[in-house]
């Protein structure tokens, strides 16, 4: 909208509250009629006007769906190839931002990838370049206001601009903020931003994102990732009862199954019924756990071996050491035979 605001006059200023006003239908007879007379003379104010105008509608076809469907009816064929192309190139821009954002967190929060990710971070320089590719073709390739995105802004911040802020985990956060803005929809960028707010101690503010997104999502893995999450939350604060439901609807779902790369989460249900004093449980969920991925033995162990709270679990209850060497001896056989013992 920078447009109408960069020619709005001081004498026309006033009349902005009475405009919004009257898209909201809130404007009485009387001032409604001097807004529109002022309107049929003044460019600025009438392109303010439509853009509000545009806004108002965009807000409420998203509220109803039955109503954007209506719409769409509406659009001739060359408009919906329009609007398709312009919804496709807006989601890849956002998915630039997304892959950038993501592999700026990770270098700073998290290198080694101690948190499970299902893609390894692209290479900033080379996506970077690429990006910049991208949206030149976009604004030379005539569609420069293709979904109502500043692709000249996008441009600079690809460029420059990124370059002037501090530190990856800021980098990170603008671009996933850019995502987002760009696409409110894109769950993999709310999901990555939800993780910076938890490692920054944000806690309520990443729980309430990972139920929104939970709740929302239509893919099934973005789900998955979020509820897991908020499991994840739930162990830091001890309430190792609602990360254990967390958990456990990636296996009830079927999601576990689905897709393989969730496998860990069945450990994460032993680890909580271990926290929770039930050992019984936790062996056979540790149990179940090598019989379905034998394959990822290495991984499992590793798993073993980096929980701190299943190791002083162990620590404080002795005799649950030995049943779990009992239960899953290649977990021991396999670390001994590694150590060269």
């Amino acid at each position: 909208m920078s447009g109408w605001t960069e020619d709005m006059a001081d004498l026309c200023s006033h009349f902005q509250v009475d405009l919004s006003c009257m898209v909201d239908g809130e404007l009485d007879e009387s001032a409604a009629g001097r807004a529109m007379v002022h309107l049929e003379s003044c460019d600025a104010c009438r392109r303010f006007f439509d853009d509000t105008r545009q806004c108002m509608r965009m807000h409420l076809d998203m509220a109803d769906p039955d109503r954007l469907m209506a719409r769409m009816a509406t659009l001739t064929g060359a408009d919906l190839v329009e609007q398709a192309r312009g919804i496709e190139l807006v989601h890849r821009l956002a998915t630039i931002f997304y892959q950038l954002g993501k592999a700026y967190v990770l270098a700073a929060l998290d290198p080694d990838y101690r948190t499970r990710v299902f893609e390894a971070a692209v290479p900033i320089e080379k996506t970077q370049t690429q990006g910049r590719g991208f949206v030149d073709g976009v604004v030379h390739g005539g569609a420069a206001h293709a979904g109502g995105v500043d692709w000249k802004s996008a441009r600079s911040i690809l460029n420059g601009r990124l370059k002037k802020i501090d530190g990856p985990l800021e980098k990170g956060r603008k671009l996933l903020e850019e995502a987002i803005a760009a696409d409110p929809s894109h769950e993999e960028a709310r999901l990555y931003l939800a993780f910076v707010s938890a490692t920054e101690g944000r806690v309520l503010q990443a729980a309430e994102e990972y139920r929104a997104i939970f709740d929302t999502a239509m893919v099934d893995e973005n789900r998955g990732h979020a509820i897991v999450q908020l499991g994840r939350l739930h162990e830091a604060e001890r309430d190792y009862r609602r990360a254990l439901v967390c958990f456990r609807w990636v296996t009830l779902s079927g999601l576990a199954d689905r897709d393989p790369r969730f496998f860990y989460v069945r450990f994460n249900i032993g680890l909580e019924y271990a926290l929770l004093g039930d050992h019984k449980r936790a062996l056979a969920s540790f149990r179940r756990l090598l019989d379905r991925d034998s394959e990822r033995l290495g991984e499992i162990i590793t798993l073993f071996a980096r929980s701190k709270n299943l190791q002083k679990t162990i620590e404080d209850h002795p005799g649950f050491a030995r049943e779990l060497v009992a239960t899953c001896p290649e977990l021991f056989d396999a670390t001994a035979e590694s150590s060269g013992q």
